[in-house]
C-alpha cells in the first residue's frame, strides 16, 4: 500500500447557495490523498500500473466546473468518480476549501473533508 496526494489545486467555481456566489465565483483549494498498491509500479516503472497525477487533476476540474450549492457534493462526485474510473485506488479524501468565504467576517477559508473506501 501506498499513498499519493495531490495538493493545493488552485480552481476558480461558481459553488455556494447565494446566487451571487454562483454569478460571480470563488476561489478554491483542492487536496486529494489517494491511498492504493504502489509496489506494482515502483517495480514495473510503468504509468498504466499506478494512478496517475493528471487523471486527478483532470477528475477534479471536471467536476469542479459543475456549480452546486454545497461543497459536500462536489466532493462526493469527485470520490465517487476516482474510485470508478481508477480501480487501482482503494481509498481517497478530499478536502475541498472555499477561499474569503461571504460569511460576514475575517475568514481565510472554509474547508471540508470526506473520505471514500472501495467497496469489496
Amino acid at each position: 500500500m501506498g499513498v499519493i496526494k495531490v495538493e493545493n489545486i488552485r480552481i476558480f467555481a461558481n459553488h455556494g447557495c447565494l446566487t451571487e456566489e454562483t454569478k460571480i465565483g470563488s476561489d478554491y483549494r483542492v487536496d486529494l490523498v489517494i491511498k492504493a498498491n504502489l509496489q506494482t509500479s515502483a517495480i514495473s516503472d510503468n504509468l498504466i500500473d499506478t494512478v496517475d497525477y493528471v487523471f486527478l487533476n483532470r477528475i477534479v476540474r471536471e467536476e469542479m466546473k459543475i456549480p452546486s450549492y454545497l461543497l459536500e457534493t462536489v466532493a462526493k462526485r469527485i470520490l465517487i468518480r476516482i474510485l470508478n474510473e481508477n480501480k487501482s485506488v482503494n481509498k481517497a479524501t478530499i478536502s475541498v476549501s472555499k477561499l474569503n468565504p461571504p460569511i460576514g467576517g475575517d475568514v481565510e477559508m472554509v474547508t471540508i473533508k470526506m473520505t471514500e473506501k472501495r467497496k469489496k
